[in-house]
């Protein structure tokens, strides 16, 4: 017999963004603990509102499987006489077991028999094992910021105030820091009248509806988005799509209403990203636009009362992001009378970090990196002059009143502004795109005066934290340098840019004349770690098998760009038939000589054909390739390399390579790392099995 098995944590309101994460969490954690206690169910979904954790299992089973148990006894050879009869082995480990002897099995362990005891345990019932696995499961989930409570000993995200376990139509009893589990729960906040009872399972959500709570996310987003849709019509508009907001949204109310709202048109004259973030940002409200994109003087909200008090909550919302709009205006007012250019000296007496100086300082440092990349790059004249402007400029937005009260404004504000005073296009883009890629999937640079100096200023941040041993440990990450890096990474990608990884970083490390404790050395290894884990997770996204990926990683990174291009050349050749020759040559010709010095032989010490023929063809090869690899073209210099073969195959069957003549030997050894650094140059092969 089976039952649907139930579980409510109540709590106080949880913040929104901790609910998704928690409940993915709450569902593999009750798999596995299910599956540890063997007790067979059916589907498991987690939902949640603010105020709740649910945890529904359908079709558990009445009892656990019965545990079968098989202990190692004694080997067979000494558990009987010649007779047969049990030895005090036997008969010892037979009693220990509880298991008479006659019970006792025999297995076969590698070539030796064993005696074992076999035991069954059989299953208990479902409510006793849900009754000990409930409070498991519940002090399980972690927790970016948990939080204990009075003299309770629980950590939580927010305070417990009830707990409903049922299987079937039984209560699931336990206790958990002071809480007995039942079968009452409760219904929405302010809407509804009361307890809400549950007899068993299958009643809970019609329940907790008629208590006016959606407990289902997918629900309550299908509801709002037909809400925002209608709202949004009957508006003559439409709500551009925004996953994040409505995911937040979502899991910030139990009974969403949403309802249209105002503001004054004259406010559309501030830049439309002031206006979207005030709305977005801070008042959780999705903006309207007209069907050519423009914004409209409305906007979109959602609310957990009851539909009767729209009217008075929607005067309340407006009065608040009126009163945002009228500070927006104002400071972007003031911001207008001081151009960005006059902002740069007072950057002095802003601390960028305690221990790396100010913003002018950073601005100083940002203009060295850039001007280096701007030749590095080979910008012409005018591309230099926007980036070398816009790096002097950079960080100036942040002593606006704007981004002192919007953060989030960053980089767009200097945009405007720049557009403001007059400033050329290329230098305002850039000033917007030093920042970017801000999150996971945000666009990138697309000019390369701002792909430069995101680069820069990324760079600038990387160097500073790791000279000062502030490196991300963990889920740790302060400073969001695994952002960072990685977008280094994604930009010289999309840019095709060819950028020297220790050329930027050491001058990254001399910019801040000391000020670092770890010493360069130290500093380049861990970033060049650092940043192979990044090229790591984009070789894989791209479809780049790992061994591809390490075998790259280990020729070296620091042509970042170049990398990638190694990568997918390596992964498409491996699938033509002349890899293996190439594969062969170079695992045959590196395994004996990875230890030799680099150096180049000398052909006056070769005593056989073979050693003439593989030089000949190193030397060959090797000028055969050095346009391709200049040029990138690593798929054509892998074809060519794949003529390593036969002199390689003749090499060694003719001759003795660790020869008692010390310098036959370590020449032998050297034309084969010779022949084996051409392909290194490219990727390790030996990192690949075949």
């Amino acid at each position: 017999m089976v039952q649907d098995f139930l579980l409510e944590i109540g709590t106080e309101e949880i913040p929104a963004r901790f609910l998704p994460g928690t409940l993915v969490e709450l569902r593999e954690k009750a798999v596995s603990l299910l599956s540890e206690a063997r007790l067979p169910h059916g589907p498991v979904r987690s939902y949640g509102t603010p105020r709740r954790l649910v945890l529904f299992v359908a079709q558990v089973a009445s009892k656990q499987e019965t545990a079968v148990e098989e202990i190692k006894g004694p080997p067979l050879s000494a558990a009987y006489d010649a007779s047969g009869q049990p030895t005090k082995a036997a008969l010892g480990f037979a009693r220990s077991q509880g298991v008479p002897v006659e019970k006792l099995v025999v297995r076969q362990v590698g070539k030796t028999a064993y005696l074992f005891a076999v035991k069954e345990k059989p299953g208990r019932e479902a409510t006793a094992v849900l009754a000990e696995l409930c409070p498991r499961l519940i002090r399980s989930l972690s927790f970016q910021k948990p939080m204990r409570w009075g003299d309770k000993e629980l950590r939580f995200v927010r305070p417990i105030r009830w707990l409903v376990a049922l299987y079937g139509d039984a209560v699931v009893a336990f206790s958990l820091d002071g809480l007995e589990s039942g079968c009452v729960s409760q219904g929405h906040r302010f809407l509804s009248a009361g307890p809400v009872y549950i007899a068993n399972p299958t009643e809970y959500f019609p329940r907790l509806e008629a208590a006016r709570v959606i407990v289902d996310p997918a629900v309550r987003q299908r509801l709002i988005s037909e809400q925002i849709e209608r709202l949004a019509a009957a508006e003559g508009g439409v709500v551009p799509p925004d996953a994040a907001l409505l995911e937040e949204v979502v899991n910030l109310v139990e009974h969403p209403t949403a309802f249209c709202g105002a503001f004054p048109e004259k406010y559309l004259e501030l830049p439309r990203a002031v206006l979207v973030t005030v709305m977005r940002e801070h008042q959780r409200f999705f903006p309207v636009c007209d069907r050519d994109g423009r914004l409209l003087p409305r906007f979109i909200a959602v609310h957990n009362s009851a539909p009767e008090h729209t009217a008075t909550i929607r005067r309340g919302n407006e009065q608040v992001l009126r009163a945002r709009l009228a500070d927006a205006a104002f400071f972007y007012r003031e911001d207008l009378t001081t151009p960005l250019a006059d902002r740069v000296e007072g950057l002095k007496k802003v601390v960028y970090q305690e221990e790396l100086g100010t913003l002018y300082d950073k601005t100083e440092r940002l203009r060295n990196l850039t001007a280096y990349l701007a030749g590095a790059a080979g910008l012409g004249p005018e591309d230099r002059a926007a980036l070398l402007r816009a790096a002097y400029l950079a960080k100036a937005d942040l002593l606006t009143n704007m981004v002192y009260e919007f953060p989030e404004l960053q980089g767009v504000m200097g945009q405007e502004y720049a557009r403001k005073n007059g400033e050329p296009e290329a230098v305002a883009v850039a000033l917007y795109e030093q920042y970017l890629p801000r999150f996971a999937g945000d666009s990138l640079p697309e000019t390369l005066p701002g792909r430069l100096l995101s680069i820069a200023d990324k760079l600038d941040n990387l160097v500073g934290c790791f000279g000062l041993g502030l490196i991300p440990t963990g889920s740790q990450d302060p400073y969001a340098l695994r952002r960072q890096a990685l977008g280094i990474c994604q930009i010289i990608i999309a840019g095709k840019l060819h950028l020297s990884f220790r050329a930027m970083v050491e001058l990254a490390y001399r910019e801040y004349g000391g000020k670092l404790k770890n010493e360069p050395a130290q500093v380049f290894a861990e970033l060049a770690d650092f940043f192979k884990q990044r090229l790591r997770g984009i070789f894989g996204e791209r479809g780049i098998a790992p061994e591809v990926t390490e075998a790259v990683l280990a020729a070296g990174i620091d042509d970042l760009y170049a990398a990638y291009l190694r990568a997918a050349a390596l992964h498409e050749f491996r699938r033509d038939r002349r890899f293996g020759d190439l594969y062969t040559a170079y695992t045959r010709a590196a395994n004996l000589s990875r230890t030799a010095p680099a150096r180049e032989p000398d052909p006056t010490y070769f005593t056989d054909p073979a050693e003439r023929e593989l030089y000949a063809a190193v030397q060959a090869i090797r000028e055969k390739i050095k346009p391709k690899l200049a040029t990138h073209n690593y798929r054509s210099a892998l074809e060519e390399l794949c003529a390593l073969r036969p002199p390689v195959d003749i090499f060694f069957d003719a001759v003795l390579v660790m020869d008692e003549n010390p310098v036959l030997r370590e020449n032998r050894l050297a034309l084969l790392r010779a022949a084996a650094d051409l392909v290194r140059g490219i990727a390790d092969l030996a990192k690949i099995s075949i």
